[in-house]
């Protein structure tokens, strides 16, 4: 048998599962993996939840005793060794997960599920009973999304569902994480997937409700963030949120270049092995244990300061810029956790006091107060994470609020216009371009494996109402299905691709991300020229 005819076999053969595949099978391995994910990432809550009783704890019981505060010196640095050899051993732990992630959506990553999940979350619960600035919601994600995978392998999926699991996955452990079963679901397709396939989306939105109904059972349905949200900001005071939203913007791209520059601060201390430069942020924690204990951990406790609204803006300021400069310390060094709810707490911060100055010079009411609140936390996450979407989803999902939903796109839009004007990368980005440098890692060998993507035709974008054979596609990539209504058919030459369509096209796994990009921009852009690369 000629090689083309086996491949045309085997693609006949996927596309045959493929199709019939119903939308009761998507939901079906959506309600799976959200059980495994969700469960996986509910462990880790829970295990944070009891090392932060335990971390404050500690700090009341060694308070004002020397002989204890040396002794948790010591345990402090027997902690960063230990969390250090678990980074060693498993170096995909390091930091938040989500790069990782998405670096495995992409092709640059192979994960080891299992040596994953053991060190993240051994590694992330020592790193909160240290004190350290992170937060589980990263984690969380990259939990689920190595749950998801080792289900597929486990099931003996090929890559392209692999790809699915791990999207579900991933949407399944935010949702656990923050009670948040929508910004679950857009986080993984604006951030993770970025593709909006309607099957994916089945399977994510079932994935991430279930891990929802089950973090919501042992955690219970309080919301995140107990503000009072319930009265909207007037059109009047728009002018001021416009305002927030750029003070924000450039907070956040401020953010991220501190973040990215810590991490290569880090990596310049040469005398100190990897492993062991974690000690430096758990010594640190140490002092503030001892001088100021606010900071310690994710931000909880800065959290109950606001919601109490016991501050000045003097002590606001300086929780704002201590809470930064440790934030910095802890995520540069490489330790497990991430920055998630950090950021969100210090976007918290900037609202409160922006809040205290409208309020206290401009004559503004107060009881808007938590409103800038909870504007400036998502306009910073926009800002930071260039994901508006799910900014605007998550805030109003941690809130229990949608009042403010028209606000809350402004600033979010503004915050992301800003960031980009600065010419800020987006953080995870930068992030993964950090992860792929320092380990010289390199796309697979595109001969490895092939894996099939569908994307949904736009309206006058460059692929729409043309022929096949009249559009200019990348190399190393073929047109294997389209789907139009309820309708499946392998494509010809002569057959003409119209807006609506799906497009199943199979490429390797090692070219995802290049192909993805370009693909993206000729299915679901406006019509522009396109300049195949590896031509030129």
């Amino acid at each position: 048998m000629k090689m083309n005819d086996v491949m045309a076999k085997n693609i006949k053969t996927r596309l045959h599962n493929k199709k019939g595949r119903s939308q009761i099978e998507f939901i079906i391995e959506g309600f799976l993996i959200g059980i495994v994910a969700g469960l996986v990432a509910i462990i880790y809550r829970l295990l944070l939840t009891k090392a932060e009783k335990l971390l404050f704890f500690a700090v009341d019981y060694i308070h004002g005793d020397v002989v204890k505060i040396i002794l948790w010196m010591l345990f402090l640095t027997v902690l960063a060794i230990i969390v250090g050899k678990l980074v060693k051993w498993e170096p995909m732990i390091s930091g938040s997960g989500i790069p990782q992630v998405s670096g495995e959506m992409k092709g640059y990553l192979s994960q080891n599920p299992v040596k994953v999940i053991i060190a993240k979350i051994i590694g992330g619960t020592l790193s909160i009973v240290g004190g350290l600035s992170l937060g589980r919601e990263g984690p969380s994600i990259q939990l689920g999304a190595m749950a998801g995978k080792k289900l597929a392998q486990v099931q003996k999926k090929g890559k392209t569902k692999e790809k699915t699991y791990i999207s579900c996955g991933a949407g399944a452990g935010l949702a656990a994480a923050f009670n948040a079963p929508l910004a679950g679901v857009m986080f993984t397709l604006e951030e993770i997937h970025k593709n909006f396939d309607g099957r994916v989306i089945v399977s994510v939105m079932t994935a991430a409700v279930t891990a929802d109904f089950l973090a919501k059972s042992v955690f219970g349905l309080s919301t995140v963030f107990q503000y009072n949200s319930s009265t909207p900001i007037p059109l009047t005071l728009y002018g001021l949120v416009i305002i927030l939203g750029i003070i924000v913007g450039v907070s956040g791209a401020f953010y991220n270049k501190c973040m990215v520059k810590g991490q290569k601060l880090y990596a310049k201390l040469k005398m100190i092995k990897p492993e062991y430069r974690i000690i430096i942020p758990f010594l640190v924690a140490g002092v503030f244990a001892l001088v100021y204990p606010k900071v310690l951990a994710g931000g909880s406790v800065m959290v109950d300061i606001l919601v109490k609204n016991n501050f000045v803006l003097s002590a606001l300021l300086t929780m704002l810029i201590i809470k930064f400069l440790y934030s910095v310390i802890c995520f540069g060094s490489g330790a497990p956790g991430g920055i998630f709810y950090p950021l969100l707490v210090l976007g918290s911060f900037i609202g409160a006091s922006f809040g205290i100055v409208c309020i206290s010079s401009l004559g503004v009411n107060d009881i808007f107060m938590d409103k800038f609140i909870i504007l400036a936390m998502a306009g910073f996450f926009a800002a930071t994470v260039r994901a508006p979407i799910t900014g605007i989803i998550l805030i109003a999902e941690m809130t229990g609020s949608l009042e403010h939903m028209i606000s809350i796109s402004l600033v979010s839009v503004v915050a992301y216009v800003v960031a980009y004007l600065c010419k800020s990368e987006p953080i995870y980005s930068s992030l993964l371009e950090g992860i792929l440098e320092k380990q010289g890692t390199k796309l697979a060998d595109p001969s490895d494996e092939t894996m099939l993507i569908t994307y949904n035709v736009t309206f006058d974008s460059e692929v729409d109402n043309k022929k096949l054979n009249e559009i200019e596609w990348p190399h190393n990539c073929l047109v294997v299905a389209i789907e139009r209504g309820h309708h499946e058919f392998i494509p010809r030459g002569y057959n003409r691709i119209k807006a609506g369509d799906f497009i199943t096209v199979l490429i390797n796994e090692g070219e995802m991300d290049y192909m993805n990009e370009i693909l993206t921009e000729m299915c679901c852009d406006k019509k522009k020229k396109y300049i195949d690369n590896k031509n030129t």
